[in-house]
């Protein structure tokens, strides 16, 4: 597969160790968008909550595209959430034309806090768990 295959797919070459040659690895655009659709309780929203802080080099025009591909209506919502939570300069870039995000209330975390943007509970206590 070709780089820009891999990269509108939100994967890139990286050389491995030694003379292993190169393996293909999530972008950490994809890689953050991944670990929001894998989230099942409050404990995985503070991990993702704590990598999203340090997400400030995110590339928008690629989190665009991978947020209109993605399927997971749980994931854009948690991703759009943590990334506005945090202030990044890039929120303000992203073009979410074409990005479907469901209708209706998720609710991620019973007896959460209810995002009102993004229709998504999250955990009452998630500043509590800042680094």
């Amino acid at each position: 597969m070709d780089d820009e295959a891999l990269r509108n797919l939100g994967l890139e070459w990286v050389d491995a160790d030694g003379d292993r040659g190169r393996i293909v690895v999530a972008t950490p655009e994809r890689a953050i968008l991944e670990l929001c659709d894998g989230v099942s309780d409050a404990s995985l929203v503070y991990e993702v909550d704590a990598l999203m802080q340090g997400a400030d080099t995110l590339r928008p025009q690629r989190v665009s595209m991978l947020l209109r591909h993605c399927t997971s209506i749980k994931a854009k919502r948690l991703f759009l959430a943590l990334a506005e939570r945090h202030q990044h300069a890039w929120v303000d870039h992203l073009s979410l034309d074409g990005v479907y995000l469901g209708k209706g209330k998720r609710c991620l975390v019973p007896g959460g806090r209810l995002n009102p943007t993004y229709q998504i509970t999250l955990p009452v206590d998630l500043d509590e768990h800042l680094g």
